[in-house]
């Protein structure tokens, strides 16, 4: 498995990587956005990208029985999003936790640390994202500041 940036579409660059449904995935998923996020030159969002994927992984190693997960990180007009995809078709919910709870904040922080998260149901399953905004002037400045071919590192690898 490697991780290299591709246009997606038309013409998006995108890192992804198929990990197993395990907790030490999340780690291999914060490098995977960490190196992304860095390579593409907009670094200042590597903080709420780490946590955002971290929870994202989480929360599908919590709720789901898959046996594979799919994080990819891709740069949108004035965003980044990063999603993780499985095979199951649960969709996430929403939770208000009460004060001592441990759990049930994970999409609360994701909300909290991003300009905007969902789901898209799938026929095979779901994709769960969040975008980030891109501070200041915008991707477009940053991305032509790494140059269209500018991709993601095998720093995530297995």
């Amino acid at each position: 498995m490697t991780a290299t940036a591709r246009p997606i579409g038309t013409g998006v660059l995108s890192c992804s990587e198929t990990w197993p449904c395990k907790p030490l995935s999340a780690q291999r998923a914060r490098l995977l956005v960490r190196d992304a996020l860095r390579e593409w030159g907009i670094g200042e969002l590597e903080e709420a990208g780490r946590l955002v994927v971290a929870e994202l992984v989480s929360n599908t190693v919590k709720h789901t029985r898959c046996r594979l997960i799919r994080v990819s990180v891709s740069l949108l007009s004035e965003r980044v999003r990063i999603a993780v995809s499985d095979r199951c078709r649960d969709l996430p919910v929403r939770r208000t936790p009460d004060g001592d709870s441990k759990d049930g904040r994970g999409l609360l922080l994701i909300e909290s640390m991003s300009c905007g998260w969902g789901y898209t149901p799938k026929p095979w399953g779901k994709v769960v994202w969040a975008d980030l905004c891109v501070p200041g002037d915008g991707l477009l400045t940053h991305v032509g500041r790494q140059g269209a071919g500018a991709g993601c590192s095998e720093a995530a690898r297995a």
